[in-house]
């Protein structure tokens, strides 16, 4: 059974830094895409930024420069830097396996002086 868990989230003042931690469990995350999403209030939840089983990333335009998706094998883990945060960033952030159903429970990042 697949299991994520996602962890991190907080209050940050705008321009402060946060790194979300996504356990994995059930999957091996070397041979998996990765990705984290997030949805924040009343609007659809939008992809952030996904990590392949090759180690290619990608991001959305918002957050380019700023955030970083990262995975470490041995700790079947899947991490996203988050530097220079903004208000826009207040969302619960979500990691998932690849395109399929398996999502973890989320994680609220508030970003508010």
């Amino acid at each position: 059974q697949v299991q994520l868990v996602e962890s991190g989230g907080g209050l940050v003042q705008p321009g402060g830094s946060l790194r979300l931690s996504c356990a994995a469990s059930g999957i091996i995350v070397s041979i998996n895409n990765m990705g984290w999403y997030r949805r924040a209030p009343g609007k659809e939840r939008e992809l952030v930024a996904t990590i392949s089983s090759g180690g290619r990333t990608t991001y959305a335009d918002s957050v380019k420069g700023r955030f970083i998706i990262s995975r470490d094998n041995a700790r079947s883990a899947v991490y996203l830097q988050m530097n220079s945060l903004k208000p826009e960033d207040t969302a619960v952030y979500y990691c998932r396996q690849g395109v399929s159903n398996n999502w973890g429970q989320g994680t609220q990042v508030t970003v508010s002086s």
